[in-house]
């Protein structure tokens, strides 16, 4: 969506200011020291052994299954890294439920794993593997980025601009990303599901103003058998295609068929889905990102009833897909301020909607999605965190946010039959639901405490208030 952090080495960068002089010259010259001939860049920190296995692996079930229910993304900062107390507190809070996790091979909190061609540093990719490993937490991994030398850059060095960092491997490194894609999985064989690419991020056509359906599809292919020779257990998924709509109104790139009060979705993504799936080597669940928003910020016709976008991406992915399990590995309901922040509501309001949007993507045929944004690099104003930032011994405290995800998790897990219970008429436009035979969750969408009747029930609900009940 491009609206989100992408920056990762800079989190251990923060020092560097601190550094002084002597000591960056003395860098320079290990620099120059350890620059490959011909190359002109540095090779200090690399390894040549990138797939000899790392740490202890955890024992995975014997045949992994390809939905892994509902979790977060690591993303810029994660408690990984902190005050040891901070973390301890995370981690004693995620080994209680075990919640999946995403973490990227290249930004987002991991460095660059390919400096250069042959050349591996997976040790910032290493301590998120061993943070997920100890939590008990089903890890994924998500093929991208890409080292600068697969995409035009020099070798050994790493250009961490957004631009830069959102740019695809050229077509003739192709196979190499997917060699380092079959090297992380020989690393770290507990991991058994891999998303590859993140939202099509450099695959555009300019020429054709759509999609480059055709050059992502050679890549996931590509990526797709290299894993599957490495194991043949292992999952794989895609496209994690941005699924945008823009106004109802609206003639242009606008479908025809997928479309409600919410919008009416860009045409140009679906044409971009379907290729992939009629030309994909093969899938063990399909991969979406998108919000309930369109693209031009709005929500239509508010904020809860925007959700319904979800279901109905949902419902039209898995009609293509002949069932294969969905996930979505990003989803936003709050549309983000020009500094990319998501904080203009109260936690809340922001937790309210986050329900109705679970529940919308749930009621579309999802039984997968990832969170994103655990938590802040510090301080105390947190908006949508999971929990409170790890840079000091007080941090690492569960938030709203976290009881949210983590409850949704317990109580729909993959493989849960839904029913539907019984909502009293006047309810019926102010409150979302979803149930099963043991749980209800129930979502009042109005700023006013309502008399609420829901499965026979009679209670009071707050502003905004998310409620659970048990049958």
């Amino acid at each position: 969506m491009g609206r989100h952090e992408w920056d990762s080495g800079a989190r251990r960068w923060r020092l560097t200011a601190l550094l002084g002089v002597a000591v960056a010259a003395l860098a320079l010259v290990v620099t120059l020291l350890n620059t490959l001939p011909g190359d002109g860049g540095s090779t200090a920190g690399t390894t040549r052994d990138g797939d000899k296995v790392h740490g202890t692996p955890v024992t995975p079930p014997e045949t992994p299954q390809p939905a892994v229910g509902w979790g977060f993304t690591h993303t810029q900062f994660s408690a990984d890294e902190g005050s040891g107390a901070a973390t301890q507190r995370v981690e004693g809070m995620l080994e209680k439920q075990s919640l999946p996790q995403i973490q990227h091979i290249m930004g987002w909190g991991a460095g660059n794993p390919e400096p250069s061609k042959g050349r591996y540093d997976f040790s910032e990719m290493d301590s998120r593997i061993d943070f997920m490993r100890k939590t008990g937490g089903t890890p994924v991994v998500t093929l991208c980025c890409s080292p600068d030398w697969m995409k035009g850059g020099t070798s050994g060095r790493t250009d961490w601009s957004q631009a830069a960092l959102e740019t695809a491997p050229d077509r003739a490194h192709y196979k190499d990303f997917a060699a380092l894609a079959a090297t992380v999985a020989k690393r770290y064989p507990d991991v058994r599901h891999f998303i590859v690419w993140n939202e099509f991020k450099g695959f555009w056509n300019d020429s054709e103003g759509r999609w480059d359906y055709e050059g992502y599809t050679e890549l996931y292919n590509l990526v797709y058998k290299a894993l599957k020779q490495v194991d043949k257990d292992i999952m794989v998924g895609g496209p994690y295609l941005v699924m945008d709509s823009v106004d109802p109104r609206q003639k242009e790139d606008a479908s025809t068929t997928v479309r409600g009060t919410w919008g009416a979705m860009d045409q140009r993504v679906l044409d971009a889905f379907d290729y992939w799936n009629k030309n994909k080597a093969g899938a063990d669940f399909v991969v979406v990102d998108g919000s309930s928003y369109t693209k031009d910020d709005d929500l239509l016709p508010d904020e809860f009833a925007a959700t319904d976008k979800l279901t109905a991406v949902g419902s039209w992915v898995r009609e293509r897909t002949h069932d294969l399990p969905l996930w979505w590995a990003e989803y936003y309901v709050e549309p983000a301020d020009g500094n990319d922040e998501r904080k203009g509501w109260s936690e809340t309001h922001r937790v309210a909607v986050q329900a109705a949007g679970m529940i919308a993507m749930a009621k579309g045929g999802a039984s997968s999605g990832f969170y994103w944004n655990p938590e802040k690099e510090k301080g105390t104003d947190c908006a949508g965190c999971l929990w409170t930032p790890t840079d000091s011994a007080g941090g690492g405290k569960r938030l709203p946010m976290y009881d949210l995800i983590s409850h949704f998790g317990k109580q729909f897990p993959p493989g849960t039959t839904y029913r539907t219970v019984s909502v009293a008429a006047d309810d019926v436009p102010n409150v979302r639901v979803l149930a099963t035979d043991k749980a209800v969750l129930v979502v009042n969408t109005l700023d006013r405490s309502i008399s609420a009747q829901v499965d026979g029930k009679r209670f009071d609900m707050g502003a905004y208030e998310v409620k659970w009940l048990s049958r």
